[in-house]
C-alpha cells in the first residue's frame, strides 16, 4: 500500500470487480486537511451515546407517558436499527457530495429530532422521535471514520482509528451512569434534552473547525457511485475484513444483553451485572490503546491475526468452563476481559483496511462496515436470547462470531495475497 505521497498506483484487485482508485491527494498537491481528533470522537459517539444514556429512564418515562414496557423498548430497538439503517446512505452520499454538508444535514435532523424526543407528548411520538435521532446521530459514526481516513494514510489511519475507538468507547461506557445521575436529579425529559444539546454543540464544532475532507476536483457521479458501492459487496477482500471486524467488536452484545441473567443464575444481584459490563468497556479501552501502540511497530494485517487468536482462545475457554460446569463470576470475567482487550485490538486495524481498499469510495466503505457491524451485533445479541441457559447460549455465540471471524480473515488475506496486494502496509 501506498502513502499519500507516493507516486505509484493502488495494484488491482482481482477479487473486486473494479480497480483500485488512485489516491486521493499525490505527490504536489495540497497536503491533507487538518481535523481535531477530539472533534472526530465527539460527532462518532454522539449517535451510540443517544442509544445508552436513556436506557436509565426508561422507566419513569413510561409511566409517565403510560406506555408499556415493550413499547419503551421500542425507544431502544429501533433507535439501533436507525443505527444500521442509516449508515449505508451516508456513505455514498458523502463520496459524491462531500462530508461536510452531509454531516451538517444528519446532525441537523439529529438535533431536531432531539427536541422532538425531549417534547414528546406520548409514547408514539417518542419511538418516532428516537428512530430520526438515530437516522440522523449515525451521520457521525460513518462520517468520523470516514474523515480519519481522508486525513490519514492507511497506517496512521489505523493507529488514529485506535485513538478515536478509546475516545469513542469512554461515552457509552459513562452514559449509562450519566442518565441515571441526571434522571435522579432532573427528570427524563433533561436526559433527552443532553442530547439535543450535545448536536446543537457539536453542529457548532463542526461549522467552526471542520474542514471539507472529501471533495475532489471531480467527484463520481451518483450512477457510478451507486455501481462501485454494490461491488463493494462482490469483494472478498472488503467482506473478509468487514464480517471479521464485527465478528470481533459487535458480537460482545451476545453477552451484554445476557449479562444480568448469567449473573443472577450465579447468585449474584442483577446490578452487579452493570459493575462487570463497565470493567468490560475497560478491556476495550485499554486494547484501544494497544492497538494504537502495535501498529505503528507491527503490519495492520499481523494485528489482526493475534486479535483474532485472543478472541477465538477466549470464547473457545469461556464455552469449555460452562459446558463443564465450572463456571463463576472470576471465570466469566476474565474470559470477557480477554475477549474485550481482543475486541479493541483487532477493531480499528480490520476498519482501516475495509475502507482503504478504494479512496474514491471511503465513505462508501465506510458506511458499508458500519451496517455489516450492526448487523452481526443483532444476529448475535439475538441467538444468545435463545434457549433456557442464558451462559451456554452467550457462549456458544461468541465462540461461533470468533471461528466466522477468523474464517472471513482468512478469505481477506489469501485473496488479497492473490491480488499481490500489500497486506501489512
Amino acid at each position: 500500500m501506498v502513502s499519500h505521497g507516493g507516486h505509484a498506483s493502488p495494484p488491482r484487485l482481482p477479487d473486486a470487480p473494479f480497480p483500485l482508485a488512485k489516491p486521493a491527494r499525490v505527490s504536489g498537491e495540497a497536503p491533507r486537511p487538518a481535523v481535531p481528533l477530539l472533534l472526530l470522537a465527539l460527532i462518532t459517539f454522539s449517535g451510540t451515546v443517544g442509544m445508552y444514556l436513556f436506557v436509565p429512564a426508561l422507566p419513569e418515562a413510561g409511566a409517565a407517558l403510560g406506555a408499556t414496557t415493550g413499547a419503551m423498548q421500542l425507544t431502544v430497538s429501533l433507535y439501533v436499527l436507525g443505527l444500521a439503517l442509516g449508515q449505508p446512505v451516508y456513505g455514498p452520499l458523502s463520496d459524491r457530495f462531500g462530508r461536510r454538508p452531509v454531516l451538517v444535514g444528519g446532525l441537523v435532523l439529529y438535533t431536531l429530532a432531539g427536541l422532538l424526543a425531549c417534547l414528546a407528548p406520548s409514547a408514539e411520538v417518542l419511538i418516532l422521535a428516537r428512530l430520526f435521532q438515530a437516522l440522523g446521530g449515525c451521520a457521525g459514526l460513518v462520517l468520523g471514520r470516514a474523515i480519519v481516513r481522508d486525513t490519514s494514510e492507511a497506517r496512521q489511519a489505523a493507529q488514529r482509528l485506535a485513538l478515536l475507538n478509546l475516545m469513542v468507547t469512554l461515552g457509552p461506557g459513562l452514559a449509562p451512569v450519566v442518565g441515571s445521575a441526571v434522571l435522579a436529579l432532573a427528570g427524563w425529559r433533561v436526559v433527552l434534552l443532553l442530547l439535543c444539546l450535545l448536536g446543537v454543540a457539536n453542529l457548532f464544532f463542526t461549522w467552526r473547525l471542520l474542514p471539507e475532507t472529501g471533495l475532489r476536483a471531480a467527484p463520481p457521479d451518483m450512477p457510478t457511485l451507486l455501481r462501485d458501492y454494490l461491488r463493494l459487496l462482490g469483494s472478498p477482500v472488503f467482506l473478509g475484513y468487514a464480517v471479521c471486524g464485527g465478528c470481533m467488536t459487535t458480537a460482545s452484545y451476545a453477552f451484554f444483553g445476557s449479562a444480568s441473567f448469567i449473573f443472577r443464575e450465579l447468585g449474584r444481584p442483577e446490578h452487579e451485572a452493570g459493575l462487570a459490563l463497565g470493567l468490560l468497556v475497560i478491556g476495550i479501552s485499554i486494547g484501544n490503546w494497544l492497538a494504537s501502540r502495535l501498529i505503528t511497530r507491527v503490519p495492520i494485517d499481523r494485528v489482526l491475526v493475534l486479535a483474532g487468536a485472543l478472541s477465538l482462545g477466549s470464547t473457545l475457554l469461556l464455552l469449555g468452563v460452562v459446558l463443564a460446569g465450572w463456571l463463576t463470576v472470576p471465570w466469566a470475567m476474565g474470559c470477557m476481559f480477554a475477549f474485550t482487550l481482543a475486541v479493541g485490538v483487532g477493531g480499528p486495524p480490520a476498519l482501516a483496511q475495509a475502507i482503504s481498499l478504494n479512496p474514491r469510495l471511503v465513505g462508501s466503505a465506510s458506511g458499508l462496515y458500519g451496517a455489516i457491524q450492526m448487523g452481526v451485533g443483532a444476529v448475535c445479541s439475538g441467538l444468545a436470547g435463545l434457549g433456557r441457559d442464558p451462559a451456554l447460549a452467550a457462549a456458544l455465540v461468541l465462540a461461533g462470531a470468533a471461528v466466522t471471524g477468523q474464517v472471513a480473515l482468512r478469505v481477506a488475506l489469501r485473496s488479497r495475497r492473490r491480488a499481490g496486494g500489500a497486506g501489512g502496509d
